[in-house]
């Protein structure tokens, strides 16, 4: 799986969508952007300053928290990560 091309299929998607999506969940999604700023701010005073501990660092818990997701069945090199169709029976 590419990572570039399942950041392409979001871009290619409905702009509206994204647009109502980022609007409706705005506090969320400022919050992790908000995080994931601090986290590339982090990695790249590691790599300026040549910090391969913090690198290490870094890349262990990475790997970490990719196992733990697929350990929970959420395979992320598949479609919907893996997570298996309920069939839920009409109500009657």
């Amino acid at each position: 799986a590419s990572g570039f091309r399942d950041f392409a299929r979001l871009a290619a998607s409905d702009p509206t969508m994204w647009r109502d999506v980022c609007l409706h969940n705005k506090d969320a999604i400022l919050e992790m952007l908000a995080r994931f700023s601090e986290d590339l701010a982090s990695l790249q005073r590691a790599i300026r300053w040549g910090d391969g501990e913090k690198l290490f660092d870094l890349f262990t818990r990475t790997r970490a928290v990719r196992r733990s997701i697929i350990e929970a069945g959420q395979d992320i090199d598949v479609p919907d990560f893996g997570r298996q169709a309920v069939e839920h029976p009409a109500k009657g």
